[in-house]
């Protein structure tokens, strides 16, 4: 799947699952603005693209602070005149009962991993609407499609994005953006390291593929809906997660 001469936006470019679509979009032909609240990995993860060969620029992005956004949104538009593909992956959460959680924890969640890409993604829309095209991609997760045992509120937020993944898809159909959710299963990331060694295995466990996802399979899913190759799908939501959810 060939993306060539595509701009894209990024968020939580910096590691990861942003880091694996960064590199992965680049070498598909798009010119990649990476996104990032960590600038030193932000910078040397748009480095390494550039070193292969591919184009790609890193600006410092929180996507929980409205200014930070406009900041990034500037000094994109300060380079391009539009942006075709937008990549909301930045997102965090950890295993906790939830009588444990703390109203700022919650908080945290929702504006990380609902507010934020609701934020990115209006932050571009209009130039979409103006060019009559566009793809969105949510990175979401599986946890939002059917719970997932200590994360309640994190379940809670990426269920939310997948509802405004579906419902923005039925607004700007009209206007040929594309807007389609992925929901990763548990994943070999920097977050999930920092989970106790017996969740991991857990998690193995429960996977029928009997292995986490490499965060490179996600990232060809990424692709995928930014690409025509998913030209007449919308409003959609994609389990990268090895079999581990199998509903409707």
């Amino acid at each position: 799947m060939r993306i060539d001469g595509k701009v894209a936006v990024i968020t939580g470019a910096a590691s990861g699952i942003g880091l694996a679509a960064s590199e992965k979009l680049a070498a598909s032909g798009a010119e990649i603005f990476l996104g990032d609240i960590n600038t030193d990995k932000g910078r040397e993860a748009a480095q390494g693209i550039c070193d292969k060969g591919g184009k790609a620029d890193f600006f410092e992005l929180d996507v929980t602070d409205p200014g930070s956004i406009e900041a990034f949104k500037s000094a994109i538009y300060g380079r391009k005149e539009h942006v075709d593909i937008v990549a909301n992956v930045a997102g965090w959460g950890k295993i906790q009962p939830f009588v444990e959680n703390t109203p700022d924890f919650w908080n945290q969640v929702i504006e990380l991993n609902l507010m934020g890409p609701i934020r990115i993604t209006r932050a571009f829309l209009d130039t979409m609407i103006a060019n009559q095209a566009g793809k969105i991609v949510t990175v979401a997760s599986d946890a939002g499609r059917v719970g997932s045992l200590g994360e309640t509120v994190y379940s809670a937020a990426k269920g939310g994005a997948i509802a405004f993944t579906k419902s923005l898809a039925r607004e700007v159909a009209r206007y040929n953006i594309g807007v389609n959710c992925v929901c990763p299963g548990p994943t070999d990331t920097p977050l999930l390291s920092a989970v106790p060694e017996k969740h991991r295995e857990a998690f193995i466990r429960a996977t029928p593929m009997r292995r986490l996802a490499r965060p490179a399979e996600i990232a060809d899913a990424i692709l995928f809906f930014a690409s025509d190759s998913a030209s007449f799908i919308t409003g959609q939501v994609l389990s990268v997660s090895g079999g581990l959810t199998m509903v409707d």
